[in-house]
């Protein structure tokens, strides 16, 4: 996010200039001085500045000199009004600021346009020191959530009526090869879609036919487009933003007048939705609201820079989500110097849940009443909070700020069973006493939700590693957990009726995963529901390889950096191999490993080319040998894939 935004910034100090040579180049050469200290009556962009409060008429008029006078004095000005920190300002000074293309492009959504200008700093006692040398700037990791809040007048862009809107995006189109994709997906998902007779309501293959079934796509869906907002208020401790975001990751649209061309024609979809309010209590203090569809806390604190964003590593080590949310929580900067600052922030989100085994016969109306219906039916918010720690580790020009953080969340779904489904079942059983309260009421089974993460992202001037670990129970919607929910314990019941039919999708119902059992004192109980334990994570390191070699920054080799990444999902091997769990209730995957090899290299400030070779496996629970690759039994569904190919930025 970082280097976006200097590149705007970069962008709109070169603007200045040249607007400012061109009218001195055409007025009188008698009159230079004059032509110079006038510019702010003639430069829109001045203006502008100055009607906005950024800089008085006065301020303006200063900037005389040459070019690069001209330049520093602006950066001054800027930094001296706390629009640009001390970090932008030794970022700005160098001509790699806006030759460096975002290493976090792919999976980032934080805006191009820069949120540069929001950053805060304070305004320096002494001279800024003398330019540093040239040098490009260190690789910077994909971050969701700023670090610095945004201030008024902030967003440059375009006025529409009160609002300023910036639109940002990029065009992605690659080719991709899999050495086994039986789905048929234009993303990696090798083996987690199985069935067989053991497991008959499980979607998709498990048989790769005589060879290993690879596949070959070209895909421009992961193409992405926004925009950036900012209101305007009175108090200039104030500050209204928002941001509007979607991709084209939907699945095809079957019409008439497309038919077998649907394929491509993939549909555009929502990814962010929100506004935000901050409040600017003090020089130090920020406090802030967002309200809308946005990153969670949980999960998406620490994502990985791979060429590959359809999936992002999901179910792979790679936890994440964005949910409709009610949030807040403050921004408080402890020490400016080494620009250490602490952020703290909770809010209730959509509780989401789902349970794979019912999507086979019901499709979108299963995924939909698992996924939406059992965390509603719950009548509680999902609760999510998050801390995090960041500061200036490395204090040479180019380098992101580090930052450490802890994330969790909780919540729980519910499903129901009503009195028609169980007299239905119970049959004859149904009068007896036993039994009478289920059958004229029915009854409900319910599971919590809960997980803990902890992340971190070191930047430094010669690489920057980014890590992520967590441990939970039913992350399915956040990629964890292989795709596993819930369980239903059977553990010391007797007379055991089940499974129920329940009501996950509304009025329709669906075969469920509720039970009745006898206890040990003799009680007709509901079996309890149990969520099943998973952990993993990810590491990527990232190396700047122009910065390394010494290349120009200003030729077109500084834009080369290359990236290892590293990922695992598993369920916890109990939860797994639970004699008590009942049958079909969890599926057989023990976990998934995916390791990338990820290359960019910048052609110029707007696109980039990405090669990728990753391998993603997914493995089964020990001694099952369900998977036929090749003819051949096998535990284990590995899928080999290559990925290349350019991203231009807007």
């Amino acid at each position: 996010m970082r280097v976006r935004r200097t590149i705007l910034i970069s962008l709109t100090i070169f603007s200045l200039l040249f607007l400012t040579l061109a009218v001195a180049e055409n007025l009188p050469a008698s009159a230079p001085s004059a032509a110079q200290t006038d510019t702010a009556g003639v430069d829109p962009l001045l203006q502008m500045l100055v009607s906005k409060g950024v800089l008085t008429a006065p301020e303006a008029k200063s900037l005389v000199g040459t070019p690069e006078e001209q330049r520093a004095k602006l950066l001054q000005l800027l930094q001296q009004k706390g629009i640009l920190s001390a970090s932008d300002y030794a970022t700005l000074t160098t001509p790699s600021a806006s030759a460096q293309v975002p290493s976090n492009l792919v999976a980032s959504t934080s805006p191009i346009i820069p949120a540069g200008l929001t950053q805060a700093a304070a305004a320096p006692t002494t001279p800024p020191p003398p330019a540093p040398p040239a040098v490009i700037p260190a690789v910077a990791p994909t971050r969701v959530f700023p670090i610095d809040p945004p201030k008024t007048g902030g967003l440059l862009g375009l006025k529409v009526g009160p609002v300023t809107i910036a639109p940002y995006g990029f065009v992605k189109a690659t080719v991709v090869h899999d050495s086994s994709d039986p789905n048929g997906d234009d993303f990696p998902f090798p083996g987690i879609f199985l069935t067989t007779a053991a497991y008959p309501n499980i979607l998709g293959v498990f048989d790769t036919g005589p060879g290993e079934a690879p596949a070959f796509h070209v895909k421009a869906r992961s193409t992405r487009f926004g925009l950036n907002l900012e209101w305007p208020d009175v108090s200039k401790n104030l500050t209204l933003t928002g941001k509007i975001e979607a991709d084209f990751e939907g699945n095809f649209s079957e019409v008439d007048n497309r038919d077998v061309s649907s394929i491509r024609s993939n549909m555009p979809s929502i990814r962010l939705a929100y506004v935000r309010l901050d409040y600017h209590a003090s020089e130090n203090t920020d406090v802030f609201f967002v309200g809308g569809q946005d990153w969670t806390l949980y999960g998406s604190g620490a994502l990985p820079n791979i060429l590959e964003t359809t999936f992002l590593g999901a179910f792979w080590g790679d936890i994440y989500t964005r949910s409709p949310q009610l949030r807040g929580g403050f921004i408080e900067t402890l020490n400016r110097e080494n620009n250490i600052k602490f952020e703290a922030q909770g809010g209730i989100m959509m509780p989401s849940s789902g349970q794979i085994l019912k999507l086979g016969s019901l499709g979108l109306a299963g995924q939909i009443g698992e996924g939406e219906y059992e965390g509603a039916q719950s009548d509680r918010p999902e609760w999510e909070g998050r801390l995090a720690l960041s500061y200036q580790l490395d204090k040479a020009p180019g380098v992101a700020p580090a930052q450490i953080a802890l994330a969790g969340f909780r919540a729980r779904r519910e499903s129901i069973v009503t009195n028609l489904s169980a007299q239905t079942l119970l049959g004859e059983d149904c009068g007896e006493s036993a039994y009478t309260t289920y059958c004229n009421d029915g009854f409900t089974a319910s599971s919590k939700m809960y997980g803990g993460q902890v992340t971190l992202q070191v930047p430094t001037r010669w690489f920057t590693v980014v890590g992520s670990a967590y441990r939970g129970g039913d992350q399915r919607f956040y990629f964890g957990g292989q795709i596993n929910s819930y369980a239903t314990d059977l553990t010391g019941l007797t007379n055991v009726f089940g499974p129920f039919v329940t009501t996950d999708g509304g009025p329709m119902l669906v075969a469920g995963n509720a039970y009745l059992g006898t206890n040990a004192a003799g009680q007709v109980v509901v079996a309890p529901q149990k969520p099943v334990r998973s952990f993993g994570g990810f590491v990527q390191l990232g190396l700047p390889l122009s910065r390394w070699f010494n290349a120009d920054p200003k030729g077109h080799n500084a834009g080369w950096q290359l990236y290892f990444d590293f990922g695992k999902d598993q369920v916890v091997d109990r939860d797994l191999n639970n004699p008590n769990f009942t049958g079909g209730s969890t599926l057989p995957l023990l976990m998934g490993k995916m390791a990338a090899l990820t290359l960019y290299y910048k052609v110029n400030n707007w696109c980039q080319f990405g090669f990728e070779q990753s391998i993603y496996a997914t493995r089964l629970e020990d001694h099952l040998t369900l998977y036929n690759i090749a003819g051949q039994p096998s535990n284990e569904w590995q899928d080999h894939r290559t990925e290349f190919g350019p991203i231009f930025t807007f």
